[in-house]
């Protein structure tokens, strides 16, 4: 089996590493992630006019084959879709993103865009997140709040999952719609994670910017900064991802294909359409 690793924090990001090391019992493991830090960079590819990106082979310890890519993880995983370094791949794994990727942060998350984009590929896709301590904020932690990051728990954790999506895939033979898996653990060693929760998505995530405002830039004129205003942490109810990652549970979370929502009512949206004269099909 063939799993392709990326991340959206850069190729030297020590999550993307320890994961990729744990991985490579699995299957044949390749790493292709970006040269640089592309966190919120959601499933985007990039500006179609100005994709000329350079493709770097790169070094992680204990992994045979590694590539760096000067575009977002999304964009990593649609070359590996289109043959770049090989073979098929079978699963991508995206992580281990530091900052818990729950809530809202997943629609701009490129841990769980790099996933998505997966599916896209007809690969299944794992995105593998981990709580930050202290400031956990929309998806990503930085600098000093890393230094204490639990990686070797969550890449076991993330192993396990990997292990039987695999097996899934094996059974499937290639047929059938391939899952994504939102995984989000707690910065906990495995002895002091409270649990696992089959988690839904919350409204928010654990910690949420609430403002931003603009700043005028001394000595420019007509030109400001952006400051932006975090909230208090938000209490959430366990059974959502956000919640539960945030009591020290891991959550789990199965992220189903963009679908039309039968529920809601377009008929406005429509009328507004035949009154051009277009009739419905």
């Amino acid at each position: 089996m063939r799993i392709l690793v990326t991340n959206d924090d850069g190729i030297d990001s020590i999550g993307l590493h320890v994961l990729a090391r744990r991985l490579v019992p699995l299957g044949e493991v390749v790493v292709a992630a970006p040269d640089r830090e592309y966190s919120g960079a959601a499933a985007a590819l990039g500006a179609l006019h100005q994709i000329r990106p350079e493709v770097r082979t790169a070094s992680v310890d204990g992994v045979a084959e590694a590539w760096s890519v000067s575009g977002p993880p999304a964009l990593c995983v649609t070359f590996a879709r289109l043959g770049l370094w090989g073979d098929p791949f079978d699963l991508v794994v995206a992580g281990i993103n530091p900052g818990a990727n729950t809530g809202r942060a997943i629609y701009h998350s490129g841990t769980v865009g790099a996933a998505l984009t997966a599916r896209n590929g007809d690969m299944a896709g794992l995105a593998v997140s981990q709580a930050v301590d202290g400031f956990g904020v929309e998806g990503q932690g930085w600098g000093t709040m890393i230094e204490g990051q639990q990686w070797d728990a969550a890449a076991e954790v993330a192993a396990r999952v990997a292990t039987v999506m695999l097996d899934r895939v094996a059974a499937l033979g290639g047929e059938g719609l391939h899952p994504v898996v939102n995984l989000n653990v707690p910065n906990l060693a495995l002895d002091e994670v409270r649990g696992w929760k089959r988690t839904s998505v919350a409204r928010l995530p654990p910690r949420a910017l609430v403002r931003a405002e603009l700043a005028p830039i001394a000595g420019m004129e007509d030109t400001y900064d952006v400051k932006m205003h975090w909230g208090d942490p938000v209490d959430l109810p366990e059974d959502t991802d956000s919640g539960a990652v945030e009591a020290g549970y891991i959550s789990i979370s199965a992220l189903g294909p963009l679908a039309d929502d039968p529920s809601m009512d377009l008929t406005a949206v429509t009328a507004a359409i035949t009154d051009l004269g277009i009739a419905t099909a």
